[in-house]
């Protein structure tokens, strides 16, 4: 069975069989496939689209081409459960949800990403807390887990190889956006770490890659049927990303809001809407709950009690951050040196807000990437956003510029302008939570 063959097959629009992907990822693993090959194959699946099936067996080839976890030795009291987002701005999201379901009974080897194009990464915040390690070795990883209940790092590279070595390839050919591709990267990584259950947060709007309703569903139904195919209780949920997820956007500044969230300090609406749908959703599918009412109930619990900072507290201290960051977290998070009120000008209500272009904004700043082995500045971002339906005069923030330089915050602000619209109508906030699949 060559290559070639199996790129011609899908090329000419056949379904391709379990062995087929099979041998074709075997060989993108060790190397007897071209990257030439891989991208035909891409560009195949892309025009080409593939079943259910195709994608579940391509989902599970690519999760078995490297190490898989498995929890069962390690005799955990509790499911084994994650949480995924399509990408977002301000979706700080995570580094709540983690630590919240820990406190619940559940176990949550969170593996995340870094940033991709305007988003941000989960990874990149948390490595903006000194001293915490993104990449531990797989003992203290596993230690972290059963002991703390949660930990939140990076993929390594024995997991899933395939889907790194083909991401690479689709990130230079202009098919990153074929849903099975999509699929089955994200649900390799997740089947690779031995989950229990699944609960997928995508994201809709000018802020997230799918734009569309359409898009989003589509995307939607092939995460939880292919999931399902591969043997991986999966849920999927629609929530809105037409403004920022929560009223910041840059890496320490998320984490100072995520330890705010977790003591109690501010806990803003849509963000908290958001970690409760997603929260509850986990504690249903790994049964830690009957109810969505019930689980809802326990993650407040979780919050209100302290027992979530507390999780999230020994989680980064267990992986070599500071063990006193939820007291003193100014003491630890990075400071830009410059911060730069943007006001509104006029008096009215926000009508709406360019969401990728505040993450453009964060990126430009220098609190993202444009090459991947470019440094992230931590300290950089936006504070203060200005939420949709909200009533402004003139001297009030649209948001807060956190820069490294003056001449970099005064771009920043009239780009801040130029991505919010105002109108003299008052407007009904969003809904964070747009449609259940």
């Amino acid at each position: 069975m060559i290559p070639q063959d199996i790129i011609r097959r899908k090329r000419d629009g056949h379904e391709l069989s379990d062995s087929e992907i099979a041998n074709f990822i075997q060989g993108l693993t060790d190397g007897t496939v071209t990257e030439g090959q891989a991208a035909a194959l891409a560009m195949a699946i892309y025009f080409k689209d593939m079943s259910r099936a195709e994608c579940a067996s391509l989902t599970r080839a690519m999760a078995a081409s490297g190490k898989t976890l498995n929890w069962k030795a390690d005799n955990l009291p509790g499911p084994v459960l994650d949480k995924h987002s399509t990408g977002g701005v301000g979706d700080t999201v995570s580094l709540m949800l983690a630590p919240m379901v820990a406190a619940c009974g559940g176990f949550v080897p969170m593996i995340s990403g870094r940033g991709l194009g305007h988003t941000g990464g989960t990874l990149d915040k948390l490595e903006s807390i000194p001293g915490y390690t993104a990449k531990p070795d797989p003992l203290l990883f596993r230690q972290t887990v059963r002991e703390v209940g949660c930990a939140i790092i990076g993929q390594t590279d024995d997991l899933a190889p395939a889907d790194r070595r083909l991401y690479a390839i689709r990130d230079v050919t202009a098919t990153v956006e074929s849903v099975p591709l999509i699929t089955a990267s994200i649900l390799s990584k997740k089947l690779a770490a031995g989950l229990d259950g699944l609960v997928m947060d995508v994201k809709v709007g000018s802020g997230a890659f799918m734009t569309s309703m359409a898009e989003a569903r589509h995307l939607a139904t092939s995460l939880t049927e292919v999931a399902e195919q591969a043997g991986l209780p999966t849920r999927a949920l629609l929530t809105d990303m037409d403004e920022p997820l929560a009223p910041v956007a840059g890496n320490a500044l998320e984490v100072r809001l995520a330890i705010d969230y977790l003591t109690g300090r501010r806990r803003d609406f849509r963000l908290h809407a958001c970690v409760l749908a997603l929260g509850a959703e986990m504690l249903v599918l790994g049964k830690l709950a009957d109810t969505l009412i019930d689980a809802r109930r326990k993650l407040e619990v979780a919050l209100d009690s302290g027992a979530a900072a507390g999780r999230f507290a020994r989680m980064v201290s267990a992986l070599g951050g500071p063990a006193d960051l939820m007291e003193n977290p100014d003491a630890h998070l990075a400071k830009a040196p410059v911060q730069v009120t943007v006001t509104a000008g006029t008096l009215g209500y926000v009508q709406s807000v360019d969401t990728r272009a505040l993450g453009m904004i964060v990126l430009s700043l220098g609190g993202g990437r444009t090459r991947p082995d470019e440094e992230i500045d931590p300290s950089v971002g936006l504070t203060d956003l200005a939420a949709i339906g909200a009533e402004l005069g003139p001297l009030d923030p649209l948001a807060i510029v956190h820069a490294r330089t003056r001449f970099s915050a005064d771009k920043a602000a009239q780009a801040v302008r130029a991505a919010y619209r105002m109108s003299r109508t008052s407007i009904t906030p969003r809904s964070v939570m747009v449609r259940d699949v």
